[in-house]
């Protein structure tokens, strides 16, 4: 969520100088160095109602402002001087105020020393003005920015330091110096230093009598300004001579931008930015040092800035006074800077700072001349090192070409497009180093558990970027980027991570296995193709990788191949701008009342002119208008101004401050509320949002680190402790081994568990999880190790990975060592290198251990039988041969469920099963170690136990299988599927041209497919916590979500984004329906349906109700529009009804199923309406009614082995239909049966899942794809003829 609370441009305005008095006290002579004292403090509200003449009392503050977090600042007593026009001294009889409101978190103590960071002098010169930036940190992080102004006076003085009186005594001019500094909440560095610069500009035509009231002035102009939301929209203001814009914020999650990204470029060289960077990352001991205050603060933000998501977490002071020099021996990290001119003094202060000379580009250590750090992994240096050698970085090579711009504005605008634009390389070059160096934390994360697996992330770097990666993930500014990971925060770093995220990685995520080295990962050191990836977080479908996509080494890939904008994550949308009214005398009631009408006049009619289309644009019309009207005090129309950014844009929705509304509202203005069902509903629901906010941990919750375990491991602590190991998540397969783990051993031996004589339960020994962990790393490091001959990587495909090599062994083949890859088995044999093919595991016929004769002995031997040799492969594995026996037969029967079933996640799962065995084995020890590590022998098991044999039909329509929920510990129903079609003409880039598939699994989790190659799109889109229901695809921007919480969620299908919500509904929404369009100038019209009989009528393009009306039914499930008629499903009966909501025609249950509790569950209209099918929850049958004469008998299809029908779809001139059954032996089993329209017969029964189907939808009518209830949770594409 969005903003906190109101406020405007300024949070205070502070004048500090040498006070006239003071001056009277000091004997000056040339160069003088006095105190700084705070002369004047002027906060927000400067005018309120009850300061105006009619009297009336007020309940609110015409300005932007945080009254409540104020405290005094008493001055001391003494009045108030004021500099005359001639620049004499003179006094006024006017009293200080004794009690001034300032901001909360601002310290004016030190405020006066930081305006005059190099000291306050009284010279003999007149200095030119100057502007230095300061950044301000309270106790709890929160920032406040300053802009400082410094400008010189004259004062006259006798020769004798006496003050003039006479007008004939000699008089000598000297000059002191004055500050003004604007404090804001945001770092609108450039606007807020501009508007300083107008108001210099008026000081010196003005009389400086009028000084105090003129800063007023000026500070209450500038606390009128609103804040524009993140997003596309700019705010201008005019403050003569100049027009002062407020860029927003590019993201949610982004600090304001309104600073020159390209200074640090031009005061170092890209190694020296890589070498800050590093130290910041490494929360090093930083100061900066210039001769130019201005420079600290800016090129210090600068790399705050290019850190993001990542943030500084300790001391934050760019800008130190000669007075705090003593801030440096702080012992935390901090960053800090510092006049040039203290470097030796500081160096020699401290060892171990880093000494950065922003004037010189140098980065040094205090201990040496050389910074004794680790340098940025090199992969990520080289790709920003290329990066930053293209950026064009100077102004005035751009304008060679340009003629002489006349006017100031246009010069100013030019110039603010050509920084917008080298800002946005800057952005996505610094966010592509931050990815670079972080993206693969992510593959080591548990986030059930909130577990991070540092050793084995470590594990995964190259060996020359250790110790970079052991210094930063210590760090508090890693901890912090952790947990944000853990939440799951869509920012800007996740979006790029996702463009720049090859389809080979997409393809390779597509399965659960452990990592391995591809062969060419493993024979090409410097080649790891995005190694470490997290393949559990895969869906499926590994075969269909292209091969081709994995040879080119990812330094190439980053650098060469990758343009920036396919990683852009900055705004695509052209950046408007709404100009403010001009301002009024800002001290006076009734003309700033009259100027926020206007203002709120001006938004109305801005609101007016946009079109729905622009719904970026409305949401920050509608932002600002509510911002405004929550200051005027009008706060119905406030409330009313944020509920429609549920329609234009929810990322923007203020909920802090929506929430401060709400309970400010005085109980006439509540009762008025409440009297709008759509104002009722958000007033309720901002309530829930808070409680549910305040219940979250104030942290954001923890982050552990993976640990061993120490004390003994019931079943669900070895769960858990497995899935943070990241061994393995599925939960089955994690009983098993726990299983395998405790099986008994002798009493002598190290006990592996105890099953106590009073009922305890088995446990697993600490030291032998030890073990199996070790033992699992062990293998795992090996396989990396492995070095294949250039024979055995020509006949191997390039994705293979070497799971298990035996030890040197006879073979019928000759002398070697057996190597076996997910695909097959095959022989390395030694002397001369070689590779003999022993066979792939979908051709092994027979596999059994017999013993081969040797001397006097009979040493253990496996023959493999395969359909491609005649003659069976032996081989003497020794004391290894009952465990190739059982790895072997645990491959085969996977890969014969993997090809009868078409779910290749099968072969995933024996893999992990077979290299389960091995490290049990490896780890036991023991005699039963076999006996043990049969235990996980799940396939082998199951072929014996189940028929394997798939039924032809099924077998030959049967396309392929999808498990969405491999990042689950358990499957997740598949409640609803969407196919929408490829967009000619779009990009990749822009949610590209590819069609999609749209899975909604439980609890409002949305996964999006790319259905060329069934790949993941995109991270899941979370919509809401309650089940979907249904969903449509209403246009190329659009995808609305029916969902049980009442509300219909909008998906943008370019950007997979979820940010409007329609609330209208007041229950359950089941059903959407979209009406065609009869020429291309009538509006689109959707339909959505709720529980309770609610139909509501939407306009597409506004996201407005043109009409509703309730039916009459029993639970209303789902609706279609044919014919401009809508027909209505409920349990009890299918209704036609009429646009106004009449009922034309109704259908009531047949007599034979009147008894049917949950009556009809789903229908379709066939043959230009002619025909109603419909299903029943209840019931293995389909009923036809003839709609041109319901007086015709009903027709009954019987549907063997079901026992109720949950979804149809039409395809062709076919029906298919999703049911629901039993198996023989009792099991859940999921049909879908395919039913001839001109025959009324079934013409294919499948067997499509071990649970039942829940949804079905179609492909372009050349596929159908099912998902399945929770027991099975996988997606079928199923081929139609």
């Amino acid at each position: 969520m969005a903003d906190k609370s109101p406020s405007g441009l300024l949070e205070a305005c502070v004048v500090a100088g040498v006070s006239n008095e003071r001056l009277k006290e000091l004997c000056l002579g040339k160069d003088v160095l006095v105190e700084a004292e705070v002369l004047q403090v002027h906060a927000p509200p400067f005018v309120t109602k009850d300061s105006s003449s009619n009297g009336v009392n007020q309940d609110h503050a015409l300005a932007f402002s945080r009254a409540q977090r104020r405290r005094s600042f008493k001055k001391r007593d003494r009045p108030v001087s004021t500099i005359s026009e001639s620049g004499k001294l003179s006094e006024s009889a006017v009293p200080v105020s004794d009690d001034l409101s300032v901001p909360q978190n601002i310290d004016l103590i030190a405020l006066q020393q930081l305006c005059f960071p190099g000291g306050l002098r009284i010279t003999n010169e007149c200095g030119g003005d100057s502007y230095h930036f300061l950044v301000f940190t309270d106790v709890f992080g929160t920032q406040t920015h300053g802009v400082v102004a410094q400008f010189c006076k004259p004062i006259q003085f006798q020769q004798d330091n006496m003050m003039h009186k006479n007008q004939s005594t000699k008089l000598q001019r000297l000059y002191t110096t004055y500050s003004i500094c604007v404090i804001s909440k945001y770092p609108y560095y450039n606007a807020l230093r501009d508007c300083l610069s107008c108001f210099l500009l008026q000081l010196k035509t003005s009389r400086m009598t009028e000084f105090e009231e003129q800063v007023k002035e000026f500070s209450a102009k500038l606390a009128l300004v609103p804040i524009p939301p993140p997003g596309p929209l700019h705010v201008v203001f005019n403050l003569r001579p100049l027009q002062i814009e407020l860029p927003s914020r590019l993201d949610v999650d982004r600090p304001v931008l309104d600073l020159d990204l390209h200074l640090p470029f031009l005061c170092f060289k890209p190694k020296q930015i890589l070498q800050i960077i590093g130290c910041i990352l490494m929360e090093q001991r930083l100061v900066f040092l210039s001769t130019d205050w201005a420079k600290l603060t800016l090129v210090a933000e600068c790399f705050m800035i290019y850190i993001h998501p990542l943030r500084w977490q300790h001391p934050f002071v760019p800008v130190l006074s000669c007075q705090m020099l003593d801030f440096i021996m702080a012992p935390t990290a901090y960053l800090m800077g510092c006049h040039t001119h203290h470097f030796q003094e500081v160096a020699e202060e401290i060892d171990d700072l880093v000494l950065i000379d922003i004037d010189q580009g140098t980065v040094s250590s205090s201990s040496s001349d050389r910074l004794n750090l680790p340098d940025v992994p090199l992969a990520a240096r080289d790709c920003f090192i290329y990066r930053a050698s293209s950026l064009q970085l100077h102004y005035d090579l751009d304008l060679c070409h340009a003629g002489s711009r006349t006017d100031i504005h246009e010069l100013r605008a030019h110039r603010r497009r050509w920084q917008h634009e080298v800002n946005s390389v800057i952005l996505n070059v610094s966010m592509e180093l931050i990815v670079n160096i972080f993206s693969e934390v992510c593959e080591f994360l548990n986030y059930e558990h909130r577990v991070f697996n540092s050793e084995e992330f470590l594990r995964s770097r190259e060996t020359t970027d250790h110790k970079f990666y052991k210094r930063v993930l210590d760090t508090h500014i890693f901890h912090s980027f952790l947990r944000d990971r853990l939440n799951r925060k869509n920012d800007a770093f996740t979006r790029m991570q996702m463009n720049i995220r090859t389809e080979t990685r997409r393809l390779r995520t597509m399965a659960e296995c452990p990592r391995r080295p591809t062969m060419e990962e493993a024979n090409r050191k410097t080649f790891r193709l995005e190694n470490g990836l997290n393949n559990r977080l895969g869906k499926s479908m590994p075969n269909l990788a292209d091969h081709r996509l994995f040879t080119l080494p990812v330094r190439q890939i980053s650098v060469g191949t990758m343009s920036l904008q396919s990683g852009s994550w900055g705004p695509s949308r052209p950046i408007r701008t709404f100009n403010l009214p001009e301002f009024p005398p800002p001290l006076s009631y009734q003309y700033v009342q009259k100027y926020y009408v206007d203002l709120i006049g001006q938004l109305s009619r801005a609101i007016s002119m946009a079109t729905p289309d622009d719904s970026a644009l409305l949401a920050r019309y509608y932002y600002l208008r509510g911002l405004v009207n929550s200051v005027a005090g009008r706060r119905v129309d406030a409330l009313g101004d944020f509920q429609s950014l549920y329609k234009t844009d929810m990322d923007i929705f203020p909920a802090e401050l929506l929430n401060a509304l709400v309970e400010s509202l005085p109980g006439n203005e509540r009762k008025l509320a409440e009297q709008r069902p759509d104002l009722k509903r958000l007033i309720s629901r901002v309530k829930k949002d808070n409680e549910r906010e305040l219940a979250q941990p104030m942290d954001g919750g923890t982050v552990k680190r993976f640990e061993l375990p120490k004390k003994h491991l019931h079943v669900e602590d070895f769960v858990r402790c497995v899935q943070e190991s990241g061994i393995v998540k599925d939960l089955g397969t994690i009983q098993r081994l726990f299983e395998a783990l405790t099986v008994g051993v002798e009493a002598s031996s190290q006990s592996v568990f105890y099953l106590a004589v009073d009922g305890q339960q088995k446990q697993v020994d600490p030291e032998i999880f030890r073990f199996f962990y070790s033992f699992w790393k062990e293998t795992e490091a090996a396989a990396q190790d492995v070095d294949l001959p250039a024979v055995a990587l020509e006949h191997l495909e390039s994705g293979e990975c070497v799971y298990k090599l035996s030890s040197s062994v006879k073979t019928s083949h000759g002398v070697g060592k057996i190597a076996m890859t997910k695909r097959r088995l095959f022989l390395l044999t030694e002397g001369r290198p070689g590779y003999v093919e022993v066979t792939k595991f979908r051709d092994i016929e027979d596999v059994k251990i017999s013993s081969a004769p040797f001397l006097l002995l009979r040493i253990p031997s496996l023959k493999i039988r395969t359909s491609i040799r005649k003659e069976s492969f032996e081989v003497n594995l020794k004391s290894e041969c009952d465990l190739w026996h059982l790895m072997i037969k645990e491959m085969w029967a996977g890969r014969k469920m993997a090809d009868d079933h078409k779910d290749p996640q099968f072969m995933e799962q024996a893999l992990t099963n077979a290299l389960l065995m091995d490290a049990v084995v490896g780890s036991l020890q023991s005699q039963k170690a076999i006996y043990a590590a049969s235990k996980l022998a799940y396939f082998d098991k199951m072929k014996f136990e189940v028929p394997m044999m798939v039924p032809k039909t099924t077998s030959e329509t049967l396309k392929h299988k999808i498990n969405p929920s491999l990042d689950q510990t358990s499957p997740q129903a598949v409640d609803v599927l969407l196919y929408t079609p490829g967009q000619l003409g779009v990009s990749e880039l822009d949610g590209g041209a590819n069609p999609k598939l749209w899975c909604a699994l439980s609890d409002g989790k949305v996964l999006v497919f790319d259905a060329a190659s069934w790949s993941m799109q995109q991270n899941s889109v979370q919509v809401g916590t309650s089940r979907l229901n249904c969903m449509l695809a209403v246009n190329q921007q659009q995808l609305w979500i029916g969902s049980k919480d009442s509300f219909i969620y909008i998906i943008n299908p370019r950007s997979v984004s979820c940010n409007k919500q329609l609330t209208e509904h007041r229950g359950e929404v089941t059903g959407l329906a979209l009406e065609e369009r009869t020429d291309k100038f009538s509006q689109t019209v959707a339909y959505s349906c709720g529980e309770d009989g609610s139909v509501i009528v939407w306009d597409v393009s506004a996201l407005q109700v043109r009409r509703q009306f309730r039916v009459s039914c029993d639970r209303l499930q789902s609706i279609q529009i044919h014919d401009g008629m809508l027909w209505c499903c409920g349990r009890d009966c299918v209704m036609e009804v009429r646009r106004n909501g009449t009922v034309h025609r109704k259908m009531s249950l047949p007599d034979h199923l009147l008894s049917s509790p949950r009556g009809f569950s789903s229908f379709l209209l066939f043959n230009e309406s002619e025909q109603l099918w419909a299903g029943f929850a209840d019931a293995g049958e389909l009923c036809v009614w003839h709609c041109r004469n319901l007086n015709k008998p009903i027709i009954r299809i019987q549907l063997k082995d079901c026992a109720g029908v949950v979804c149809m779809i039409k395809v062709k001139s076919q029906i298919w239909v999703g049911c629901h059954g039993r198996s023989a032996a009792g099991k859940a089993r999921g049909k879908i049966y395919v039913v001839n329209t001109d025959r009324y017969t079934v013409e294919k029964e499948l067997v499509a899942h071990t649970d039942s189907v829940q949804t079905l939808c179609s492909a372009e009518d050349r596929y159908v794809l099912s998902g399945a209830a929770q027991d099975d949770g996988k997606i079928g594409i199923w081929k139609v003829e």
